[in-house]
């Protein structure tokens, strides 16, 4: 029997709680009123989302290792990748499904609940990647500040789009294509041409580091 299998059911599991305390947590969400400014309430979910997916990135980053899949016979590289493109997945999965949960406990209209999954998934899987990358080719550290300082510039960039283009009648999503080509696009493009570089680098660095000990084991 292989180590892939607990290998990757201690990653799920590592995520479960994530995924509970934030559907938990939306559960009190009911009670905020409607009467609150809608805008206001969007962010503030943002950034608790962004921070959720970033925690669950901290904690899963360190089990995505080449002991994932070592049943296909793939490469030490590629082993690293897929298991650090599976910790992407959980992140990304547990961020939509408590996005999904608090949007509509918070009843916001449907297209902006809609802008709100979009915007988080968009930071999870970018935030996750580069968590990743960087916890494997310069530690902890590294990854933290790469974590946070994605995600806070993610969340300014959709502040800055609601700030100059606001919402719609029915506090709504106020679709801006050109707003959002100016505003938003191009942080979302850097944040994300960033976190796939770092990540191919992080596992191109473990790769090398595990193959460069193994002879010495």
């Amino acid at each position: 029997m292989t180590d892939a299998p607990p290998a990757m059911e201690r990653a799920v599991l590592a995520a479960l709680p994530y995924l509970l305390i934030g559907l938990v947590a939306s559960v009190p969400l009911l009670l905020v009123p409607s009467s609150f400014d809608r805008q206001t309430v969007f962010l503030v979910q943002l950034s608790a989302l962004a921070f959720l997916g970033f925690a669950a990135s901290m904690r899963l980053a360190p089990l995505a290792g080449a002991d994932w899949f070592v049943e296909r016979g793939w490469s030490t590289f590629i082993r690293l990748t897929a298991s650090g493109i599976s910790v992407v997945f959980l992140v990304t999965g547990l961020v939509g499904l408590v996005t999904l949960a608090s949007s509509a406990a918070l009843r916001l209209q449907p297209s902006l609940q809609f802008l709100q999954l979009l915007s988080a998934l968009d930071i999870a899987w970018a935030a996750a990647a580069l968590v990743v990358g960087a916890w494997r080719a310069w530690g902890r550290t590294a990854a933290i500040i790469a974590g946070v300082v994605l995600g806070a510039a993610c969340v300014a960039s959709i502040w800055n789009y609601l700030e100059v283009v606001g919402l719609a009648a029915d506090d709504g999503w106020l679709l801006r294509g050109d707003e959002l080509m100016r505003l938003v696009l191009p942080f979302d493009m850097v944040a994300g041409t960033m976190a796939v570089v770092v990540f191919a680098y992080g596992a191109a660095r473990a790769a090398h580091a595990i193959e460069q000990a193994s002879p010495q084991s």
